[in-house]
Parts: structure tokens; C-alpha cells; sequence
């Protein structure tokens, strides 16, 4: 959005004296854009977790003598 749709959106709302949905509105957007960024950084938490558990198998594999080298 650019700031001349953003300004007369919240025109509109003040006009109607809705400041306080206004203000829920942008505490929902800041809210779901937090949320969306905890779960990208959880996702990428658990590939980072996934292929150190796959070293290690891979690690205890080669040490244990089950495999040759």
C-alpha cells in the first residue's frame, strides 16, 4: 500500500471516529506479522535440529563399526 492509500483509509477512519478499531487493526497486523515470523524462525530451527541429529547418526554409524569407511 502506499502512504496516500494508507492516509486516506485511516481519514476514513477518523472521520467515522473509529480510532479505536483502527488501533486493533494495527495491533492485529503487528501481531500475526510477529507470529509469522516466530514460525518461520521455528521452522527453520527444526531443519537446522534435523540435519545435526542426521550427522550424528551418521557420526555414531561410521565410529560403531556397523559400516566400512
Amino acid at each position: 500500500m502506499t502512504l496516500d492509500a494508507l492516509n486516506a483509509l485511516a481519514g476514513a477512519f477518523v472521520e467515522k471516529g473509529d480510532l479505536g478499531h483502527l488501533a486493533l487493526l494495527g495491533w492485529a497486523v503487528a501481531a500475526s506479522g510477529f507470529a509469522a515470523s516466530l514460525h518461520r524462525e521455528a521452522a527453520a530451527a527444526s531443519r537446522r535440529f534435523d540435519e545435526f541429529v542426521r550427522e550424528l547418526a551418521i557420526f555414531n554409524r561410521r565410529h560403531s563399526g556397523e559400516c566400512d569407511p
